[in-house]
């Protein structure tokens, strides 16, 4: 299995980097993982509903560009659905069984995803209904889907 995650923006914070980096060498284990970063625009105090339109689409360009054609998209969105770990671990099982090969899993920015990325999204996907800083989500997202692929290999890890 191929997992991409596409984010916006760059890690900053070593601490962040770091967990990023440990997660990404255990889930060499389960599936070839690369991670994206799309340039983020800056966003102003107080921006208006068309400026934060032209953010979103800027950033859903750059991060479309990205998705190849095959790939089953995974949109992080917190009108998503929200689910379990083990909930989480049967779907990516089941996709694997029929026959995805390909999954990303797209991060936005501050402002959150354009409706065009929304859009092309085969299924949204919320951790919470709380807002989490997108670095952080990096983090989580990685811990959970190595959880589902240890859940998976029935693995003592996800207790």
């Amino acid at each position: 299995m191929r997992i991409t995650v596409i984010a916006v923006g760059k890690i900053k914070e070593k601490f962040l980097r770091e967990a990023i980096a440990e997660y990404s060498r255990r889930l060499g284990a389960y599936c070839k993982l690369e991670i994206r970063e799309v340039a983020d625009e800056k966003t102003p105090d107080g921006i208006g509903p068309a400026a934060r339109e032209q953010i979103l689409r800027r950033e859903g360009e750059r991060i479309l560009k990205l998705l190849r054609e095959d790939a089953y998209v995974v949109a992080l969105a917190i009108e998503g659905e929200m689910i379990s770990s083990e909930q989480l671990a049967a779907r990516l099982d089941r996709m694997a069984v029929e026959g995805v090969s390909h999954i990303a899993f797209i991060i936005g920015g501050s402002l959150g995803l354009s409706r065009e990325v929304l859009e092309r999204a085969d299924w949204r996907l919320s951790f919470s209904r709380m807002t989490f800083p997108h670095p952080l989500m990096r983090v989580i997202l990685l811990e959970q889907i190595y959880r589902g692929c240890r859940i998976n290999a029935g693995a003592p890890y996800h207790k």
